[in-house]
C-alpha cells in the first residue's frame, strides 16, 4: 500500500468517528473556529503517526519523500480535515531545531511537537520592526543561568494559544541592525509574558501583541550561537516561504473550488470576463505549486507570487457574490476577502520583498538607507 491509500484510508476512518464534526474546521481568518477539538485532532494525528511525515525516524517522523509529503496534503485537502494548530511547530521551529539544535534541544522538543502536545508561535515582528526585521529592539541578557527577556512582538500568530514562542532578539549591547541578535525559545506561560489579542477585519483575533517583561528561559534555550540569530531567523524563513507552503495551496485550491461554485449559483459564470479571471486563478495556482516543487526557487518570490494572488481571489470572490457580498452576517468568501487584504504585508511585505529579489536574488545596486541616528 502506498503512503497515500494508507493516508487516505485513515483519513476517512478517522474522521467518520469523534472527529467527523471537525471537518472543514479553521484555516486563515478562521483560527477561532473549534482549538479544542483541532488540538485534540492534532495529538490524534501524532499519535497515529501522520504528522512531521519529513523528520527522521529518530525524531517520530516518517522521512517520507517529498512526493509523499505531497500525496498526504493531497488527501489531507480531499478529506476536508480541520486546519492545522502545530503548523508552526511542525513547519518552521522543528527543521530549525533540526539544522541548527543541540543533541539536548532535539531530544527535548522535536518529540512534543510530533506529538501535538506543545504549540508555538513566532517572535519577530515589532512595533518598529516588521518587514525591516533587522531592526528588532526586544532585548535579552544572560543573569544566573537564565535568559531574561524584555520587549514587544506584535502581529504574532496563535500566541493566544502556544507553549514556546522562537524569540528573535538583540542580546549585544550597542550591536546594530543584522549583527548581535540571538535566537531564543522562551516558553509562553509565565508571569513575564502578556497576550494581548489584536481584533480584525473578519472580527476574529489569531494575531496578538506580545509583551515580555523580564520574561525568563533557560540559557541553553539558544539555537545557534549568541549573536547568530539572523542566520537562524533566515533559515526559518525560508521553511516558512518554501515547499512547507505546499499544504497552504491545498487550501486555496478549496477556496478557488468555492469561488467557482458561488458563480455558478449566482449568475456570475455567464460573464466572460469572470470566466476568463477563474481561469487565470486556476493556471496560477498550478504554476505556484510547480515554483514550490523546484529545489531552487527562492522563497521570497513564492511569498510574493502566493501573497498577490490570494488578494486576487478574495477580489474576485466579492465579485461572484455580488449584492450578497455586502449584506448579512460574515460568510466564508467575505471573509476571505477582508484577511486576503493583509497577505501583502505579513510576513514581509511585497515591498520588501521586491528590494529582496533585486538585490539578492538580481545583484542589482542595493536601495540608499538612512540610518536612524
Amino acid at each position: 500500500m502506498t503512503l497515500r491509500q494508507e493516508a487516505r484510508a485513515w483519513l476517512e476512518s478517522a474522521l467518520a468517528g469523534e472527529f467527523a464534526h471537525a471537518r472543514g474546521l479553521g484555516g486563515p481568518g478562521r483560527e477561532h473556529e473549534g482549538h479544542a477539538v483541532r488540538h485534540a485532532w492534532e495529538r490524534h494525528l501524532g499519535r497515529a503517526g501522520w504528522t512531521c511525515l519529513g523528520w527522521p525516524k529518530e525524531y517520530g517522523g516518517r522521512a517520507a519523500s517529498l512526493e509523499e509529503q505531497i500525496a498526504f496534503h493531497e488527501e489531507y485537502a480531499r478529506a476536508d480535515a480541520p486546519a492545522r494548530v502545530g503548523h508552526i511547530g511542525e513547519g518552521l521551529i522543528g527543521p530549525t531545531i533540526l539544522d541548527f539544535g543541540t543533541q539536548a534541544q532535539k531530544d527535548r522538543f522535536l518529540p512534543p511537537i510530533q506529538r501535538g502536545d506543545e504549540l508555538w508561535c513566532q517572535g519577530y515582528s515589532e512595533p518598529e520592526a516588521g518587514s525591516d526585521l533587522a531592526g528588532v529592539q526586544t532585548r535579552a541578557v544572560l543573569e544566573g543561568g537564565q535568559w531574561v527577556v524584555t520587549g514587544q512582538k506584535v502581529w504574532t500568530s496563535l500566541a493566544h494559544v502556544a507553549d514556546w514562542c522562537f524569540v528573535l532578539c538583540r542580546t549585544e549591547p550597542g550591536s546594530r541592525r543584522h549583527h548581535g541578535l540571538s535566537y531564543l525559545l522562551v516558553p509562553m506561560r509565565q508571569a513575564g509574558v502578556e497576550v494581548r489579542p489584536i481584533r480584525q477585519l473578519t472580527d476574529t483575533s489569531e494575531f496578538n501583541e506580545v509583551f515580555f517583561d523580564d520574561a525568563r528561559t533557560a540559557a541553553g534555550n539558544i539555537l545557534g550561537a549568541p549573536g547568530e540569530g539572523w542566520r537562524v531567523a533566515m533559515a526559518t524563513l525560508g521553511y516558512e516561504r518554501g515547499v512547507s507552503t505546499l499544504g497552504q495551496q491545498l487550501g486555496f485550491q478549496r477556496e478557488l473550488t468555492k469561488v467557482i461554485a458561488t458563480a455558478r449559483r449566482t449568475g456570475a459564470l455567464d460573464d466572460p470576463l469572470v470566466r476568463d479571471r477563474l481561469a487565470r486563478s486556476w493556471l496560477e495556482l498550478r504554476i505556484m505549486r510547480l515554483n514550490a516543487l523546484r529545489p531552487d526557487t527562492e522563497p521570497t518570490i513564492a511569498k510574493l507570487y502566493w501573497s498577490r494572488w490570494h488578494q486576487r481571489l478574495g477580489e474576485l470572490a466579492q465579485d461572484v457574490l455580488g449584492k450578497e457580498g455586502l449584506v448579512g452576517e460574515l460568510n466564508d468568501l467575505q471573509r476571505l476577502y477582508l484577511f486576503s487584504r493583509a497577505d501583502t504585508i505579513y510576513a514581509g511585505s511585497s515591498e520588501i520583498q521586491l528590494n529582496i529579489i533585486a538585490e539578492r536574488a538580481l545583484g542589482l545596486p542595493k536601495e540608499p538607507r538612512t540610518e536612524p541616528r
